[in-house]
């Protein structure tokens, strides 16, 4: 599908989640955001610190990205979140899988877990870490099946209306987590809801992380009510805005975990393959 459609789906997905959720809200719902105008729903934190207080402790600096498998990054990240190949005359008929707000559960994780092993495909697990305090094993489990641990923040909070302090805890803080239970500090970082500041951008670039929206959103977080066939919706939401390039953004949800299988055998029905994560061009850590 051509970009322009895949921006008007985006934004009609934006309109939907801005009016269900807040950060923090109540009652939990995963985040989700066009790559054009940056807005999602957001997750409450369990037991979490509260957005507007800082601990104490704050970490000043993030453990640096450990390097990918060596596998040849050919493949780079463009304006509009698509991946693309980076040499001209590559395949440009790929779909990046990404799974954001876990890990939250094994009953929903393990099925995505298989499924993506079926498919022999590879995703991108946007983390945040006040699930990770609640699920360690869970977060060593999607490192132990070969699939790629992405940074969430820790509070899943708007962090563009964060001071810089904050900032540095949301980010540091799971650089830091998922490193001690992986060995690995992630490569690639995806603001709650799309949202950032020129601060949050900066750090990242300076840390050698990649920031990454998306660029074409399932809606598995902001189904219609009374939807009686949510895989289903799901399914078809991803086909509507299908094209080369797409990064999927999905959750860990049993509607989403359903239908999965169906999904990708479809994908792969009209010729897509499935983007190693490892395959995308990153940034190097700049020298403070």
């Amino acid at each position: 599908m051509k970009k322009a459609f895949a921006v008007l789906s985006t934004a009609a997905a934006l309109s939907l989640a801005l009016s269900a959720c807040g950060a923090k809200s109540a009652s939990q719902s995963p985040s989700g955001v066009a790559p054009t105008a940056s807005v999602a729903p957001s997750a409450p934190a369990s037991a979490s610190p509260s957005p507007s207080i800082v601990p104490t402790v704050v970490p000043t600096a993030s453990p640096s990205p450990s390097p990918s498998p060596e596998v040849k990054a050919d493949y780079q990240v463009n304006a509009n979140y698509d991946v693309v190949p980076i040499a001209e005359g590559g395949d440009r008929k790929v779909i990046l899988l990404t799974f954001d707000d876990g890990p939250k559960a094994e009953e929903t994780l393990l099925p995505i877990l298989d499924t993506l092993d079926k498919h022999q495909a590879k995703a991108i697990f946007f983390v945040n870490g006040y699930r990770i305090k609640e699920n360690p094993e869970l977060l060593k489990l999607i490192h132990e099946r070969g699939q790629i641990i992405g940074n969430h923040s820790y509070d899943h909070i708007h962090l563009n209306k964060e001071d810089n302090a904050s900032i540095d805890y949301q980010i540091d803080t799971v650089q830091k987590q998922i490193e001690e239970l992986t060995g690995s500090a992630p490569k690639f970082m995806r603001p709650p809801n799309g949202l950032s500041n020129e601060y949050l951008r900066e750090k990242l670039k300076k840390q050698g992380i990649l920031r990454m929206n998306w660029s074409n959103g399932s809606l598995d977080w902001a189904l219609p009510k009374g939807t009686t066939d949510k895989p289903k919706a799901v399914i078809q939401n991803v086909m509507d805005q299908l094209h080369s390039g797409s990064n999927i953004l999905m959750h860990e949800l049993p509607w989403t975990s359903e239908a999965l299988d169906s999904l990708l055998t479809q994908l792969e029905e009209k010729g897509y393959s499935f983007l190693d994560p490892n395959r995308i061009q990153t940034l190097t850590p700049e020298s403070p």
